[in-house]
């Protein structure tokens, strides 16, 4: 259970729901053991009754027969209203244990989904989404039964036994201790099977998450998968990992199934011991008859806490395998801390002073050793092939990743020295794999900015050219568009999302080349809307395209994370280089596609 200490702040948190349901426990159970007592008493009234009636003449016995009636009928009566406080308790006993389990349920959900949140990007990078999913469902699912049922049968067996114990060692030491001789085999075999249960949790919980992320990759890719026409194959692939899920919960299954015929057996041989040895007792006459249905009765009762040992142990041992998943994960820090203090507008001076980055998780690495410096108020371009590092340096710029060498300056201030949420929020930026909600058009563009009105988003959505292609209706803005903009096409997604980057009025602006799917016309429009947007602002366009259009203030050219060129379009051409002939490939390009 070493997993399972971190939990102790939970019950602090809610101690008053736990030690009420400690006493609601330890009270419901007091009447339950109180049971056999007056069971006894019925019946070691009626044995007496019975000589005394089998003595009697004619009118005695009719006497004998009203008053046994009579006190049957009390101790009856007595047993009902028994059990119907211990029902009462039971059900305070739930409503506090219970209920406390689902209240650290939500709160654990809520400080795992707050570490993802803190977490950086290079964590997302290396870890499957499926895995991550199943720690914050399935695993907290397997803590919540310890923290609610385990822990309540627990506390019930705890001082059920307690009680029950006490209760039989008031009666008859000897026949208390023959009756509890099957203990020590119970408790060896419960310490077996755990271990077992323990390696086997483990084993079922990893796979659980590599399916989970089988899952979630396969319904994401699902137009490729069916383009491709793979359906039976990831079907096949999945069922082959599904058997191999099945085959390890079937063997924690047989093993968990030793449980309950083990603990049947030993109760019935403690009921056999106990009418062997009690029987002896009674003619002995250290006991009386009553005495040894009081004792069955207290053995039978006994039956389902003991073996609920056996379920608590299972639970608790799958708990733990699961807490440790979750330990794993809450104790990974964050590779960008946020120790910056400086908050508030910013100018938008960005420096790159020697810096170098390479990704931790592959070994690559994407900028080498690079510097240069974009004014407030400029609008630079970064052009280079496939691979050459320009979205890294939007990540770097983003403190999305911190550069391994070199530093990063925003209006000469380092970017560690800046809060991170104060430094994003002065930020628009419009990535390569542009993401949408499962929500409206509307709700998608206003995520830029919740405070916008309903005619900002409108006025957005014109600028970058998607209005006309909704129809500018209200009824299509606030329509639902499906799992990351499903319903739309790429040219769509791409101009939403660069409305709902200008549309919170940002300082810097990185769009990432934001123009990759969308027509000639369309791509006039959104630059013409750009060249005035950002008129006054500092822009950084990244692009393995040269639009020609947008009046930059500066170009820089990457090859492998290194910069080669750097200067305004004229001098680039007139230098006849890396840029010279990437501008040449896509004027050929662009000359087939017109004779087409």
């Amino acid at each position: 259970m070493q997993h399972l200490s971190v939990l102790n702040k939970f019950f602090l948190k809610y101690k008053y729901h736990l030690l009420l349901g400690i006493v609601f426990v330890a009270a419901g159970n007091y009447f339950r053991a109180w049971q056999p007592q007056v069971i006894r008493e019925a019946l070691d009234y009626v044995l007496e009754q019975l000589k005394a009636y089998q003595a009697a003449d004619g009118p005695g016995k009719d006497l004998i027969r009203a008053s046994l009636s009579k006190a049957l009928f009390r101790f009856g009566g007595l047993v009902v209203i028994l059990a119907l406080v211990m029902g009462i308790f039971m059900y305070f006993m739930r409503q506090t244990i219970i209920v406390m389990s689902r209240l650290i349920e939500y709160d654990q959900r809520k400080e795992i989904y707050d570490h993802y949140q803190q977490l950086d990007k290079g964590f997302y990078r290396r870890t499957p989404t499926g895995d991550m999913m199943a720690r914050i469902t399935e695993d907290v699912n397997k803590v919540r039964m310890y923290l609610g049922p385990a822990l309540l049968y627990g506390i019930n067996l705890v001082t059920l036994f307690v009680m029950v114990i006490y209760a039989m060692l008031k009666v008859d030491v000897r026949l208390t201790l023959y009756s509890l001789l099957p203990l020590p085999i119970l408790s060896l075999s419960i310490y077996y099977v755990s271990r077992l249960i323990e390696r086997r949790s483990q084993s079922i919980q990893a796979k659980l998450s590599q399916l989970t992320g089988i899952v979630q990759e396969v319904f994401s890719g699902i137009r490729v998968v069916k383009s491709y026409t793979q359906e039976k194959a990831f079907g096949s692939h999945f069922a082959k990992e599904s058997e191999e899920y099945k085959l390890k919960n079937m063997s924690l299954a047989l093993v968990e199934a030793m449980f309950v015929p083990l603990m049947m057996v030993l109760i019935g041989l403690s009921t056999i011991l106990v009418i062997f040895v009690g029987g002896l007792q009674v003619f002995e006459g250290t006991i009386t008859t009553g005495n040894i249905a009081e004792f069955v009765i207290y053995i039978n009762m006994l039956t389902w806490p003991v073996t609920s040992i056996g379920w608590i142990a299972s639970i608790v041992q799958q708990a733990n395998v699961s807490q440790g998943r979750i330990n794993e994960f809450l104790n990974s820090k964050p590779a960008i801390e946020d120790t910056g203090t400086i908050k508030g507008r910013i100018k938008g001076q960005l420096t790159f002073d020697h810096v170098t980055f390479t990704y931790p998780d592959s070994g690559i690495t994407a900028v080498d050793d690079l510097s240069f410096t974009i004014q407030a108020g400029q609008k630079v371009a970064i052009i280079g092939r496939t691979a050459s590092g320009k979205s890294t340096v939007a990540d770097l710029a983003l403190r999305m990743y911190d550069p391994t060498s070199g530093e990063i300056l925003m209006d000469g201030v380092p970017l560690r020295d800046y809060e991170l949420a104060s430094l994003r929020s002065n930020i628009g930026y419009v990535p390569q794999d542009v993401f949408l909600f499962s929500d409206t058009i509307d709700a998608n563009i206003r995520f830029g900015s919740q405070a916008s009105s309903r005619e900002e988003v409108e006025q957005y959505a014109r600028h970058a050219a998607v209005y006309e292609d909704i129809k500018g209706s209200l009824k299509d803005l606030i329509r639902r568009i499906g799992e990351r903009g499903i319903t739309l096409s790429g040219g769509q997604k791409q101009r939403i999302s660069i409305a709902r980057a200008l549309i919170k009025k940002p300082d810097f602006v990185i769009l990432d080349d934001c123009l990759s799917a969308v027509d000639t016309h369309t791509e006039h429009t959104i630059i013409d809307f750009l060249n005035r947007e950002l008129a006054n602002k500092t822009a950084l366009i990244i692009t393995h395209r040269i639009l020609g259009m947008l009046d930059y203030d500066m170009i820089l050219v990457l090859d492998h994370g290194r910069l080669v060129e750097q200067g305004t379009h004229d001098q680039l051409i007139f230098r006849q280089g890396h840029y010279y002939e990437l501008w040449q490939q896509q004027q050929v390009v662009t000359s087939q596609e017109e004779e087409v």
